[in-house]
């Protein structure tokens, strides 16, 4: 997911996200605009009430008071104009990380498998999780102060302008100088929070992995290894975070040094045109008022400079999932499978994961409705590859595919995938209900449909003897249940399919022999009528199967039925013999 970085197109990409909020920004800016102009009111009335204080000691206490009152009136409406503005910030941040982070999730499951296969999991839940909160709290805190920023100085500096021009030269010095600050050091530093989000986006993904894989580890004894893996990473990702922010955090204290410079200067200068009477006492007070308040949003815009770069460059690996290529966009007008027989053809198919490292080599082969299909071979062969181009998560460098006679590329994908059922090795259960589990799928089962499935399965009792029986939760991909039980689950979910096409990839290898004869019973039953498509390495599950396809490196070597291949006393018979000398047919 890496790509040319476009800092502009981000932030213009951010504003779209912001446009989509107008009105209440459009609020926001409006309280902020009110609550400014009365913050920017004190110091003129400030101003006039220290003027009522004569130089010979005389104190006109009805202006001080008639002062101090608008004082305080202002204080209270710049409060509660800046609460609305607060809040209103803090909602328009809200609705566009729930929107982003909508849209992420919306956009994965338009992505190929071929992206999952690429990139780890957990850079991308870093990305979705804590790439879209630093987003979140630079919108709701910095905006703020951007919006702030804007109008304070602005109208600080008309006010001041007009109390005393000459005084204001100060600041056309140091501003110019603390906007080259920052401007240089913005070039700096934002290849390091690039990099450091990186970087703990891979140790998400390192940290994801390994506790997915906790048990290996603890079997093999690597807990050290282990460790020292995760700590270097660890470091790498502590030292990006530490050299990213140690170089935005020079911006603050420089621009604040230069601001309290420009005070000096500014106290100075006004005490020299006090002594020449160009100016009274209340206005230089006002004035350096005024002047605090045009440098203070100065600086606090400088502190949260690392901020802002680091938010962009969330943004950019955010961006960057986003755009990621969708799968092929189904042709125009194609083809809507419904009461599909099952008739699966391929013809001279060949495909490659990588360029030049062809997987399949010319691949033929056709299945019949209601027939039984197994694809045996040592591991890495391609078998499951034949599965995945059947179900169109890829498609074949050449060579064309094809149910009922329609090739797949001219065939909608959701109408093509709901014509399979698949029980893999790899169970998959979500946290929910046995019910539910089980029910994935058929929007319209009924809990007696669960149950005859459950039953044929010989999963029923098992559910029964929990303790809330189909309403028992299942939480954490079923930890609480073993392998074998979670296969069965799986099983009949498939079982409560109507597809016509059935594909099993080792559904049997977590059962034991035992409870896979009862469960061959059930797939027997699963299969009639249906086109089905086995991939096992104990052969004992597929001797039945109508045609039996022997891979070995990429190309079909051998085909026919169980009886067929072992009177050839080929790769098949090898395969089986040593199967059965091992047990484990």
């Amino acid at each position: 997911m890496t790509r040319k970085k476009d800092r502009k197109g981000t932030i213009r990409r951010l504003l779209k996200y912001l446009y989509d909020c107008r009105f209440r920004l459009f609020l926001a800016l409006l309280c902020t605009a009110a609550g400014n102009y009365f913050s920017l009111l004190i110091p003129k009335y400030s101003g006039k009430a220290i003027d009522a204080i004569g130089t010979d000691g005389t104190v006109d206490f009805s202006v001080i008071t008639e002062n101090c009152k608008w004082m305080l009136v202002f204080v209270l409406g710049g409060m509660i104009f800046t609460y609305i503005t607060q809040m209103s910030l803090v909602r328009v941040s809200a609705s566009i990380t729930a929107r982003m982070r909508k849209e992420v999730y919306d956009h994965l499951q338009s992505l190929p498998v071929a992206f999952f296969d690429r990139h780890p999991v957990g850079d991308i839940i870093s990305r979705i999780s804590y790439d879209i909160d630093t987003i979140n709290t630079s919108l709701s805190a910095d905006i703020v102060t951007i919006f702030t920023t804007l109008f304070t100085v602005i109208g600080s500096l008309i006010m001041m302008i007009r109390i005393a021009p000459v005084l204001c030269l100060v600041f056309a010095v140091t501003l110019p100088i603390i906007l080259f600050i920052t401007r240089d050091r913005a070039r700096k530093v934002r290849p390091l929070f690039s990099k450091r989000s990186r970087l703990l986006g891979e140790l998400n993904g390192f940290s994801e992995e390994m506790l997915s894989g906790h048990k290996t580890i603890k079997a093999y004894g690597q807990e050290e290894n282990t460790i020292k893996k995760f700590s270097k990473r660890n470091i790498e990702a502590v030292d990006a975070y530490y050299e990213a922010e140690y170089q935005g955090s020079f911006v603050g204290p420089t621009v604040n040094w230069i601001n309290n410079l420009s005070l000096a200067l500014v106290s100075g200068f006004g005490a020299v045109l006090y002594l020449y009477k160009r100016i009274t006492l209340g206005n230089i007070s006002t004035f350096i008022l005024y002047s605090r308040k045009f440098s203070r949003p100065i600086s606090e815009l400088a502190n949260i400079f690392a901020e802002l770069q680091s938010a962009l460059s969330a943004a950019e690996r955010v961006f960057a999932l986003i755009d990621e290529e969708t799968e092929v966009s189904d042709v125009r007008n194609p083809i809507i499978l419904e009461d599909v027989e099952g008739r699966v053809k391929f013809e001279d198919v060949s495909f490659s994961y990588l360029p030049g490292k062809e997987v399949l080599h010319h691949i033929s082969l056709e299945a019949y409705p209601g027939h039984m299909i197994a694809i045996v071979g040592p591991t890495g062969v391609g078998k499951t590859t034949i599965i995945n181009l059947l179900m169109r998560f890829y498609d074949p460098d050449s060579g064309v595919i094809s149910v009922d006679g329609h090739p797949l590329t001219d065939i909608s994908r959701e109408s093509l995938r709901r014509q399979f059922m698949m029980v893999l090795q790899e169970t998959w259960l979500f946290e929910g209900s046995v019910y539910d589990n089980v029910a994935y799928g058929s929007e319209n089962a009924t809990r007696e449909d669960v149950i005859r499935v459950c039953k044929e399965a010989h999963i029923h009792n098992f559910i029964m003897s929990l303790k809330d029986g189909y309403d028992t939760i299942l939480t954490d991909d079923g930890v609480s249940i073993s392998k074998g039980q979670k296969q069965l689950l799986t099983i009949a979910r498939a079982m409560l399919s109507d597809a016509r096409i059935l594909i099993l990839d080792e559904a049997t290898s977590n059962v034991d022999s035992h409870t896979e004869k009862q469960i061959q019973k059930a797939i027997r039953k699963l299969c009639q009528d249906r086109t089905t498509f086995i991939i096992a390495h104990r052969l004992s599950t597929i001797q039945e199967a109508d045609h039996i396809l022997v891979l070995q490196k990429g190309k079909i070597i051998e085909e026919g039925n169980h009886e067929q291949l072992l009177e050839r006393k080929g790769f098949y018979a090898s395969l089986f013999n040593a199967q059965w000398e091992n047990g484990t047919v």
